[in-house]
């Protein structure tokens, strides 16, 4: 048998890099995928497919998918990890950009797994394993595009899961808390440049100084926390539908189902040091 291939967005940092390695280590063909491959050097020294795809670009996306069944004929595990937080608040980030956030976050994973379901289907067999985060069970304020695109991929995801289970294709939902990766400081930097000044400035400073705070917390679990989730998943006879782990997702995600709207609206705002 050859050995079984797998597809990583996003894998030139953080999840996608710890991914990929994982992967890599059970034995994939493992394709780690960016828009710059120069990023992917340190995992081509390692063994792993660099493969440069812009997953906002179709042509991109479907040359990718080619290269790799040309080259393996097959596809076995996608992982949907590309993605970036946008922060702001709703009236201020410009419509271009939270297109520009959906287009990254949900229909490039959602294009990715149309490309691939059809070699999936052939194969009876196949996991795709979508990226989204215990903010698409939660949310936070000025995180409304981030969240909407969240929840949206965890939706999607669900009903993805009922049709790809007549041909042998599971899909699992990967659900990260508290990662020490760039995402908190890209994340601030966004609601900053959306958010800085204006009505919403002072809580724009709260949340931008708490989601930097985040980023440098120690607490933060690594991104192999994830990888080895994954791994799990794509290994598993029968994955469960969803992993939540990672700093905090468990409990936020349980606290998010105990509490009513008001009382979580209040919990989430004092964490993050909203202005009264």
């Amino acid at each position: 048998m050859p050995a079984k291939t797998a597809l990583v967005t996003g894998a030139s940092s953080g999840i996608g890099e710890a991914t990929a390695l994982k992967l890599h280590e059970l034995g994939y063909t493992v394709y780690g995928a960016a828009r710059r491959t120069d990023r992917l050097q340190k995992l081509a020294d390692r063994g792993i497919r660099p493969l440069a795809m812009d997953v906002t670009d179709d042509d991109s996306m479907r040359a990718g998918i080619e290269k790799i069944t040309a080259e393996t004929g097959r596809i076995d595990v996608l992982v949907n990890n590309a993605g970036y937080g946008s922060y702001g608040a709703l009236e201020d980030v410009s419509l271009d950009e939270a297109r520009y956030q959906f287009e990254v976050n949900v229909f490039g994973a959602i294009r990715l797994t149309q490309l691939v379901l059809p070699r999936m289907r052939a194969q009876r067999s196949g996991t795709i394993v979508n990226v989204t985060s215990m903010g698409g069970k939660i949310y936070t304020p000025l995180g409304g595009w981030y969240h909407g695109t969240k929840f949206a991929l965890e939706a999607l995801s669900d009903c993805l899961r009922l049709e790809a289970k007549p041909f042998g294709v599971d899909v699992v939902v990967i659900e990260p808390g508290g990662i020490a990766t760039e995402w908190g400081s890209i994340a601030a930097d966004k609601l900053e440049k959306s958010s800085a000044s204006g009505a919403y400035a002072a809580q724009a400073a709260a949340v931008a100084a708490s989601l930097r705070s985040e980023a440098n917390a120690n607490r933060n679990s690594p991104p192999s926390v994830i990888a080895d989730a994954i791994g799990k998943a794509a290994t598993a006879r029968c994955p469960k539908t969803r992993y939540a782990t990672g700093f905090g997702a468990r409990p936020l995600i349980a606290l998010r189902r105990i509490l009513p709207d008001r009382a979580f609206d209040t919990a989430v705002s004092r964490a993050v040091g909203m202005p009264r």
